[in-house]
């Protein structure tokens, strides 16, 4: 809600048009349900995209306003002007900066907002669980440098330097950084599951070297099982949001 919330304030009116890009299964999509007039998430990779595409035929007519397409951030099939948002949750760092950038600038209307938003992890459970989650990151990325050769290996931007991105693009005229938080219900498995989730996790997955990150994983889980104690509590969520007004 504050990321729709925040972004709306920023467009200055109501959406008509919001586009989400590489919007995986649909998450980041459906928030803007109930409040643009239209929502078309976009993703390229097509298990994904039939997740989202399958939530919304759950939901059926009670989402009318979204849709789903492939394509990429860089070739988006949209008119000139004709987004009021386009978003980017916990993806823009996954695009070719600069080619992306442009092509958002071209399918903005005048005063229309980009917002490429990310999740801080790991969230604030206990530094000994966080410190168990940075070592279970940190062996996936190695199995992933060991395994993949570099010219194979799928290219990210530090998220750091997308407000500088933006600023230099010459897209936008006003670029912001926006930090927040946002307190969510969550316990031991909803934790674990958002841990599984991360890219570099899901690609030793796929690589079939799930086996390798069993000690570090175990580790996790059981640290955050012993700081929830069976239980859920409110745990905060840190947000950065980079948003640009063309």
């Amino acid at each position: 809600a504050k990321i729709t919330e925040l972004l709306t304030l920023y467009r200055g009116k109501t959406p008509e048009l919001v586009v989400d890009v590489g919007c995986g299964t649909g998450l980041s999509t459906f928030v803007w349900n109930g409040i643009a007039a239209r929502i078309i998430g976009v993703e390229p990779n097509p298990d994904m995209r039939r997740k989202a595409e399958e939530k919304l035929q759950r939901i059926g007519s009670g989402a009318a306003a979204v849709s789903f397409r492939s394509g990429y951030s860089n070739e988006l099939e949209l008119a000139d002007g004709e987004a009021d948002i386009i978003t980017c949750s916990q993806s823009f760092h996954w695009m070719e900066p600069v080619s992306t950038l442009q092509e958002f600038g071209r399918v903005l209307a005048a005063g229309g907002v980009f917002g490429a938003y990310d999740c801080d992890w790991p969230p604030c459970i206990g530094w000994e669980a966080e410190q168990a989650y940075n070592k279970l990151i940190a062996k996936a990325a190695e199995i992933l440098n060991r395994l993949v050769p570099p010219e194979e290996a799928v290219k990210q931007s530090d998220k750091s330097e997308h407000l500088a991105q933006m600023k230099k693009s010459g897209v936008f005229r006003f670029v912001k950084e926006i930090v927040f938080h946002n307190e969510e219900m969550c316990d031991a498995e909803r934790i674990v599951g958002m841990a599984m989730s991360q890219g570099g996790v899901q690609s030793v997955i796929k690589l079939g070297a799930a086996a390798e990150l069993h000690d570090e994983l175990e580790q996790f889980r059981l640290l955050t099982e012993d700081a929830f104690r069976a239980g859920t509590r409110m745990v905060p969520l840190g947000y950065r949001l980079r948003l640009g007004v063309k």
